[in-house]
């Protein structure tokens, strides 16, 4: 069975070291192994958000597509594209956006440490919010959703985003699917086996903290002169090192073996110096890197050949995106006149096959669910649970059980109960059509 994940690759900044062990390397690893139906894309619409400099926007694009092709990302076994090359994409973005209640972007995480640095220094609420900031959660969805992505590496940072564009995609379903989902809910892949390299300074490698180790950047000279600034303790050679409070050792075991890191690690207790272990830490970075620069500096030298591997990849992406925006379109409504008759007769007579319970979450993080007629009309909404598995549960004791034994009635009003549990609320006179329409479900099974 094929599983389709998919990775953003943020196009701000240049590449280093830190990027490559836990992003890149990963990443292309991950794309290689057997069922892996792997879509990689360049998120340049992502990076307006935070840049406004065109000339970095237009080379850092260049420079991170090079970077990884040049580490081994195979363009003709995988999908890879700009995200501004698939204009489908911010087309879904605004349909999703159009169906994103504002509540659910409030608790966005970005958006909250913005306001709340704002309030701590008595600004407006949001002062310097732009809606890049607060529309990011929707057109991340939109990247996922455009492909139904089944599993998507994120760091911890990006769960939330995850999880709003799984609630993005039911209540796109919900309003519009008539009976069929059109976006299947995406997975959250966390691998916190993925090496967070340390930097010059024992911090983590960050751009943030200007302490990172260059990757291609200035050719071997500049990786050697780096690695020379990396903080070591007093300890002279000759002197026992303790090799794993050693930033150089954890570096040195992101590149090597375990034969080799452990003779690294035997000889840092031995005393070896701490000159001897930077030349040696760049020596076995060298090792594998090298012939990566060697293929970087080719195709930075011929960006033609970088424009045409994209454009290969991004028309490779759209033969799915464009037909299945065709889908969207019509399912919303967006249909060419001299057909949407016929289009509305078929899809309503795909809509009166049979009532539907159809789970969601509200706007609170509460889990509910509606019973609806065969027509799509709203029979029964249910009270708010804690968790999807609760509601699941009522739901099949309302399918397999009869209704009477959960009314509890009260002059023209219905209670439903299940044991302890108020279900939901509604007239007594709806009750026989709540009934059919639980009969029918029943007798569909």
């Amino acid at each position: 069975m094929t599983t389709r994940v998919l990775t953003g690759i943020t196009t701000s900044g240049t590449p280093h070291l830190g990027n490559y062990a836990g992003a890149i390397r990963p990443s292309i690893q991950t794309s290689e192994l057997p069922g892996v139906d792997a879509f990689y894309f360049m998120a340049d619409y992502h990076a307006l958000i935070k840049c406004d400099d065109p000339q970095r926007i237009a080379r850092s694009r260049l420079e991170i597509a090079a970077t990884w092709i040049a580490a081994g990302l195979d363009a003709d076994k995988v999908t890879l594209y700009r995200q501004s090359d698939v204009p489908e994409i911010p087309e879904l973005c605004w349909m999703l956006t159009c169906v994103t209640p504002k509540g659910l972007m409030n608790r966005a995480h970005a958006y909250k440490a913005s306001v709340d640095q704002n309030v701590a220094r008595q600004a407006e609420p949001d002062d310097g919010v732009d809606m890049g900031l607060f529309s990011y959660p929707i057109l991340m969805a939109a990247d996922i959703l455009m492909f139904n992505a089944r599993k998507v590496p994120v760091g911890r940072d990006q769960v939330q985003h995850l999880e709003m564009a799984r609630d993005i995609a039911q209540r796109f379903n919900h309003l519009y699917g008539g009976g069929q989902d059109f976006f299947v809910l995406p997975e959250v892949q966390i691998d916190d086996e993925v090496a967070t390299l340390p930097g010059l300074d024992g911090r983590k490698m960050s751009k943030s903290y200007d302490n990172t180790i260059p990757l291609f950047e200035g050719g071997a000279k500049a990786t050697r002169a780096a690695v020379a600034r990396i903080v070591t303790d007093s300890r002279e050679p000759g002197q026992p090192k303790d090799a794993e409070g050693s930033h150089l050792y954890t570096l040195y075991r992101a590149f090597a073996t375990p034969q080799e890191s452990l003779q690294f690690r035997r000889e840092l207790e031995q005393g070896m110096g701490w000159g001897d272990a930077k030349n040696q830490l760049c020596d076995r970075i060298e090792l594998e890197l090298a012939p990566m620069r060697e293929r970087y500096a080719e195709l930075m030298a011929k960006p033609q050949r970088i424009e045409e591997i994209l454009q290969a990849g991004a028309a490779k992406a759209r033969k799915i995106s464009a037909p299945f925006m065709a889908q969207l379109r019509a399912a919303v409504g967006l249909r060419p006149a001299v057909v949407s008759a016929a289009q509305d007769k078929a899809g309503k007579t795909k809509a009166e096959k049979k009532a539907r319970f159809v789970s969601f979450r509200d706007e609170e993080g509460q889990f509910r669910f509606r019973l609806l007629d065969a027509a799509g009309n709203e029979l029964l909404l249910s009270s708010a649970f804690a968790n999807p598995k609760a509601a699941g549960e009522v739901i099949k004791r309302l399918q397999n059980e009869e209704l009477d034994g959960f009314v509890v009635q009260a002059g023209e009003a219905a209670v439903l109960r299940v044991g302890e549990v108020e279900v939901g609320r509604l007239e007594a006179a709806a009750l026989p059509a709540v009934r059919e329409a639980i009969a029918s479900l029943s007798a569909a099974e």
